[in-house]
């Protein structure tokens, strides 16, 4: 009887290693990770956290190489979760304005003016409004596992100081491909020109294009002030969060231990990631000899106005219950 049960013992053993060979057989030997950026960048940086976690934590089994430029979609940024979706890209750390021509929700981060606060941004992602995203996510084709952050997206130019709506009037200003930016620099009397980023910083260095608006990581590492970008506006008008997210038949493919893995590292990649985007950047962006100007309560006010018809317009194309919700989360935070 002894003998028996060793033997169906070692039978079970053997079959338990071969399911885990063939397992291990179907994963890739590669998995393509999409970024608008290098890792020059904070965001970037993140991605660059997350496969290092992941590849040292399942011991090589989930290898990720990133893809920065999004050169999987030819540099269209606005196509990444399309090809994310299809399978074309199996992860990616991505911008909610590039994913909003798809995923209509996430507009809601990109309207004017909603929050220009970190604490404001963290009660929007960390709570309700951040769970019912990454629910729409999930149901569009990807596995969503955490929040990352952008930062907040302040102006610059080679013109002048922008301290009023008037002053941007007739200017230039690159803005990505959503049509919410339109609207917004249409309204403050800009003239607003869309354009991929390969293509905005030969259009800002030439001056066919006069300024342009990201965060300012993005402007010390990217050196705008090489651009001709002799001005910053710190004016907080909306903050652009990252998703770190997986192509839901990729996920699928992985066991249950390597997604928990996976998504572990994801949660701290992220909290990293989130830190390295909100470091102080003025005193360094000053010694290059860049003026920075903050607006005052006034000042910002007279953008709020003039850009509040924008934001009914959109609250109620994004879904009116789901922007009371952002507006609540907001105001708690205050």
């Amino acid at each position: 009887m002894t003998f028996l049960k060793t033997i169906k013992f070692a039978v079970a053993a053997s079959a338990l290693a071969m399911t885990s060979m063939a397992g291990a057989q179907n994963y890739k030997e590669e998995y393509k990770l999409s970024l608008v950026v290098g890792t020059a960048f904070p965001w970037g940086q993140g991605a660059e956290i997350w496969a290092n976690m992941v590849r040292e934590r399942t011991d090589g089994r989930i290898n990720i190489k990133l893809y920065p430029g999004v050169s999987l979609v030819q540099g269209d940024q606005t196509r990444e979760f399309s090809a994310l979706r299809q399978g074309v890209i199996d992860m990616a750390v991505g911008s909610t304005i590039n994913w909003s021509p798809q995923i209509q929700e996430l507009n809601v981060f990109s309207l004017p003016f909603l929050t220009t606060t970190f604490a404001g941004t963290d009660a929007i992602t960390q709570g309700e409004v951040g769970k019912k995203l990454f629910e729409v996510i999930e149901e569009k084709g990807a596995i969503p596992l955490a929040w990352g952050e952008n930062g907040f997206r302040q102006l610059s130019n080679s013109k002048r100081i922008i301290d009023s709506p008037e002053a941007l009037k007739g200017m230039k200003i690159r803005v990505v491909g959503s049509p919410l930016f339109i609207d917004t620099f249409t309204a403050l009397g800009a003239n607003p020109t869309q354009m991929s980023w390969a293509d905005a910083q030969p259009a800002l260095a030439s001056g066919a294009v006069d300024g342009q608006e990201n965060p300012l990581s993005i402007f010390v590492a990217a050196k705008m002030q090489n651009l001709e970008q002799k001005y910053i506006t710190r004016w907080n008008y909306m903050n652009d969060p990252l998703v770190f997210v997986v192509n839901k038949a990729v996920w699928a493919s992985w066991s249950d231990a390597d997604q928990k893995i996976v998504r572990q590292a994801a949660v701290e990649a992220a909290a990293q990631q989130i830190q390295i985007a909100r470091k102080p950047l003025v005193e360094d962006i000053l010694a290059l000899g860049v003026g920075v100007s903050d607006l005052t309560q006034e000042q910002t006010a007279a953008f709020v106005e003039i850009t509040k018809p924008v934001y009914n317009k959109w609250k109620s194309r994004i879904g009116a219950e789901l922007v009371n919700q952002a507006e609540m989360a907001v105001a708690g935070a205050k």
